[in-house]
């Protein structure tokens, strides 16, 4: 937070330089004020429309581009007031739109590399559950055989059922899908659960099939659920009810569909209008750079797909269509 000011801080004092030396090529006096007022209005439209996260570059990165821009003011000292002075304003905003555009880059790829590790660690739980359940599969059956043979029907069927809902959740997760997909789908489900939220898979096939790559596969479902499940708890602690998330997939007419729903809490509708556009939009309270939604819209673009979302009665609807093409 601390960076984040100054470095709001240190490009409004350096547009004001900027624009006050501009300003000075008119035929009026213009006074300094006018030029905060001026630039303090522009920086506000650009603090409430860009995302810039100036720690993700580091020091190093930013003293140099600083540097850069101080460099730049000898000029308006050397130099009478002549329209030379568009040159350093316009590299002014040249190093600006560097900047950006590097943060925004270095955001994505934390982002993945944090997503990354994440997936392993949802692979490697789920490949031990399988390998667990798979190991102790011949002891259960062992166990229901002696309670059969000792004509304890009623205690069998309870430890059979007990048994088939564990198997259950598994199942739910991994059928057909490849590892890192049923890693997540396993891992979102397990979420839930834990925080007490119902959650409902129900794919006609599997999410594996999508013509994405594993990579976006992930980052789609990852993204979409996670979102979905953050919402659903917040609407839990606020009604004091269980909320439902429910995913669903099928295709139809050259067309995958994927529909996901979730309870959520009201949601602004400055954020709801460019929720899926644009960084640092989220739903959620907190400290949250709002990356997910627009990693999901750039995988559908990517893929010339189509995303539609809509808030109605405390749910929160997102509906993607995918062409089945590859």
């Amino acid at each position: 937070m601390k960076s984040f000011l100054v470095y709001w801080g240190l490009v409004s004092m350096l547009g004001i330089v900027h624009v006050h030396a501009l300003l000075k090529l008119s035929s009026w006096e213009i006074p300094i004020y006018i030029s905060c007022l001026l630039v303090i209005v522009i920086m506000y439209f650009f603090y409430k429309k860009t995302f810039i996260q100036v720690s993700n570059l580091g020091i190093r990165m930013n003293g140099l581009l600083l540097v850069m821009q101080l460099l730049l003011l000898p000029i308006y000292i050397i130099i009478k007031p002549s329209f030379i002075y568009l040159i350093p304003f316009l590299l002014f905003i040249v190093i600006e739109i560097v900047r950006q555009e590097h943060t925004k880059k270095v955001a994505e790829l934390l982002e993945e590399a944090k997503r990354f590790e994440e997936e392993r660690a949802h692979f490697n739980e789920t490949f031990r559950v399988v390998r667990s359940e798979r190991h102790d599969f011949l002891k259960h059956v062992s166990a229901i055989h002696f309670m059969l043979e000792k004509e304890q029907n009623r205690e069998a069927k309870a430890y059979l059922d007990d048994l088939v809902d564990g198997y259950k959740e598994t199942n739910l997760s991994i059928k057909g899908e490849k590892g890192m997909v049923a890693g997540i789908l396993h891992q979102m489900y397990r979420r839930a659960q834990e925080a007490g939220i119902s959650v409902v898979y129900d794919l006609d096939l599997p999410l594996s099939t999508l013509p994405l790559s594993d990579k976006e596969i992930v980052t789609l479902i990852g993204n979409l659920l996670s979102n979905s499940l953050d919402a659903c708890v917040e609407w839990q602690n606020e009604h004091n009810e269980q909320a439902l998330l429910s995913l669903q997939f099928y295709k139809r007419s050259g067309l995958y569909l994927l529909i996901c729903k979730n309870h959520s809490n009201p949601i602004p509708t400055s954020i709801l209008d460019s929720l899926f556009e644009t960084f640092g939009k989220t739903t959620k309270t907190g400290e949250h750079e709002g990356l997910g939604t627009k990693l999901i819209h750039d995988v559908i673009k990517e893929h010339h797909g189509f995303l539609d979302f809509v808030y109605k009665e405390e749910e929160f609807t997102v509906k993607i269509k995918i062409p089945a093409i590859r």
